[in-house]
């Protein structure tokens, strides 16, 4: 179904949740709890939740001992292979508690564009749910190369949400909400509503501003423009406030989903 609002998000029967890398490594890797204590709890009132969650490069960057996202493909690959084993360790180990079982999908931007293995895809995600799994979904960097990455998961997120026919896709940030200038800045205000085909004339828009992640407020409106064109609704928010997303509280930046889809 379309959802017409936020508060409708509190009846959704399916919803992506994306998390960045920033949200929960780091400083910030104890929020892997909060994160799935909130999907938990959606899911024990029989939400189907699919995650699809950045971290796996920015987990294993401690492991060797560097500060920031190294710039040569092999090297990320290589962190890649060891973070996304740790990271998934680590959901699995805070959905215990709950009795969730954790399924990994791992996915490049050409499996989007062959129709067997989209098809193939789909019937994974959708079986994962009706069997009360919890999907986690990343992109595969062991073997994605600069052609065929998606470039952000953001993108990656919407492009599940539209093959999963999800009712909404939930985009954690940083940021509480799109501002119509960088947060920081004296004066600015949240953008409650962004309407289908609104162009958001105006609007500064920027990027990511860590140096273990490659979103941002820009990748995040672009996005949302895929997945609302494909009758998806998006909500913008924090990553503090994934369970009151869930329970459809007046919170964050809402963008409509296309109406004639």
């Amino acid at each position: 179904m379309t959802l017409r609002d936020k508060s409708e998000l509190a009846v959704a029967k399916r919803v992506v949740v994306k998390v960045g890398s920033s949200s929960i490594s780091g400083a910030n890797a104890d929020k892997i709890q909060s994160l799935v204590d909130a999907l938990a709890k959606a899911h024990s009132r029989g939400v189907e939740i699919i995650l699809v969650t950045s971290g796996a490069i920015a987990t294993a960057l401690p492991i060797f001992n560097l500060d920031s996202r190294p710039d040569d493909l092999a090297t990320v690959q290589a962190l890649a292979s060891v973070g996304q084993s740790k990271l998934i360790a680590r959901y699995q180990q805070s959905l215990d508690k709950y009795s969730i079982i954790v399924g990994q999908v791992l996915l490049t931007a050409g499996d989007f564009e062959v129709e067997e293995t989209r098809r193939n895809a789909k019937a994974t995600l959708d079986r994962l749910v009706k069997l009360r799994a919890l999907p986690i979904v990343n992109e595969n960097d062991t073997v994605a190369t600069h052609e065929i990455k998606f470039g952000d998961n953001d993108r990656l997120a919407a492009l599940v949400a539209v093959l999963v026919d999800a009712d909404a896709l939930i985009l954690l940030s940083d940021v509480d909400a799109l501002y119509d200038m960088p947060p920081t800045k004296a004066g600015a205000k949240r953008i409650e509503t962004v309407l289908f085909g609104e162009e958001l004339a105006g609007v500064e828009i920027g990027g990511s501003s860590t140096n273990v992640g490659t979103g941002g407020a820009v990748t995040k409106v672009s996005a949302a423009k895929v997945a609302t064109e494909a009758g998806v609704s998006v909500l913008l928010t924090n990553t503090d406030q994934v369970s009151l997303a869930l329970d459809g509280a007046d919170i964050g930046t809402w963008f409509q989903a296309n109406p004639n889809k």
